[in-house]
């Protein structure tokens, strides 16, 4: 009972933040990147409900249109790394020998480097953008996916149902397509959420350093790096956006939670 109640406690959270995300140009109350210098730095008005930054933008309407942001980035490349380490643990775990050997010490080499450094160095290269923080945190969210779907793999094809299968000359795709990716759907789902809330916080460090999205656009992690220099008079410049970010990861985290507990309940 305790863990449905924390399911639901984090899906509400994705819900609401989903919601604002998509309602964000009908519910912010200012556009998010007009200035108004003679307002900066308020920390509550009736116009203003969250407050100004330096350059009096209102922080309500940024942390809205910060979590699309935010939301863009780890669906899009929970998308790309999940496909890219379906397609590469399946082969890695189904073929075996020498493309199993050669992939997995790919993998290696990339998980030998803390990720967060391997993004820094490819959007370093590549400059700043949402299309290269995106590019950037899926070549190396690929990995885990990657390692997941194999060792699952070389588990379920030992099974009889798999060498049934290929007892009656179906092809290898069809043995993955119709035998082991239905089977492979929960524990992806898991990965898939705690993944979704490692991107969301990877693109806050990267908008952070200066290297995720462009200004004026908002973001999480740039308006946490704008406010810090006034984190004594005006803490509300950090305060929203950092709650927007914690609470987010929150709800992805105790939605993973529930699935890997109701998850290894049925095993």
């Amino acid at each position: 009972m305790g863990g449905k109640i924390w399911f639901y406690a984090g899906s509400l959270i994705l819900a609401l933040l989903v919601a604002s995300a998509l309602l964000a140009p009908f519910i912010a109350p200012h556009d998010p990147a007009q200035q108004n210098l003679d307002q900066d730095l308020l920390t509550y008005s009736s116009d203003h409900l969250f407050g100004t930054d330096k350059l009096g933008r209102d922080i309500l309407s940024r942390t809205l249109y910060g979590g699309r942001v935010s939301l863009l980035v780890g669906v899009t490349t929970v998308a790309i790394s999940l496909s890219m380490g379906l397609a590469i643990g399946s082969l890695s775990g189904y073929l075996g020998g020498w493309v199993d050997q050669l992939l997995m010490r790919l993998v290696d080499v990339l998980l030998a480097f803390p990720g967060i450094l391997l993004a820094i160095a490819f959007t370093a290269v590549l400059g700043p953008g949402l299309d290269h923080v995106i590019l950037a945190l899926s070549l190396i969210g690929w990995t885990g996916y990657a390692r997941l779907v194999r060792g699952e793999i070389l588990s379920l094809k030992e099974r009889e149902f798999v060498q049934a299968a290929r007892a009656l000359g179906s092809d290898p795709s069809r043995v993955i397509r119709s035998h082991l990716l239905p089977n492979l759907l929960p524990p992806l789902l898991i990965q898939a959420t705690f993944g979704l809330a490692a991107a969301i916080i990877a693109e806050g460090s990267l908008s952070f350093l200066g290297l995720g999205v462009e200004p004026p656009t908002a973001s999480w992690g740039s308006m946490l790096n704008e406010g810090r220099q006034f984190l004594l008079v005006a803490p509300h410049l950090t305060t929203y956006p950092g709650l927007a970010l914690m609470i987010t990861v929150l709800g992805l985290n105790l939605v993973g939670d529930s699935l890997q507990d109701h998850l290894a309940l049925r095993g």
